[in-house]
């Protein structure tokens, strides 16, 4: 599950930005390429981090919690998680790109690094 006890609020309860990080952190590994903005971005990095590590470990009851959309489980189960195999950490890259138009706000590209 994911905790919500450090980190950003993003201007929402706990358990919207429960619900918010889980739709994001499935919404990337099933297109592994997402534009969201930069503060979004920096949070899902660490539950997104925390995700691959525990299907790396094979915990996939742990991520089934979080990860409720069948396709997208098998995906970071067969393809994602053997991919990063050698590699300890900082699976995902963010780049900040620009202002969005209408509230002005940071837009960034958060993608998993190859």
């Amino acid at each position: 599950m994911i905790k919500t006890l450090g980190g950003r609020r993003l201007s929402r309860t706990s358990s919207h930005k429960k619900a918010t990080l889980r739709a994001l952190v499935t919404s990337l590994l099933l297109h592994e390429k997402i534009k969201t903005t930069v503060a979004k971005a920096k949070e899902l990095r660490r539950v997104a981090d925390r995700i691959i590590t525990q299907a790396k470990k094979g915990d996939h009851h742990l991520v089934r919690r979080t990860i409720q959309d069948k396709v997208v489980f098998r995906k970071l189960i067969e393809v994602i998680a053997p991919r990063y195999t050698e590699r300890h950490g900082g699976f995902t890259q963010i780049f900040r790109l620009e202002r969005r138009r209408g509230d002005n706000s940071e837009v960034s590209l958060i993608r998993l690094v190859s």
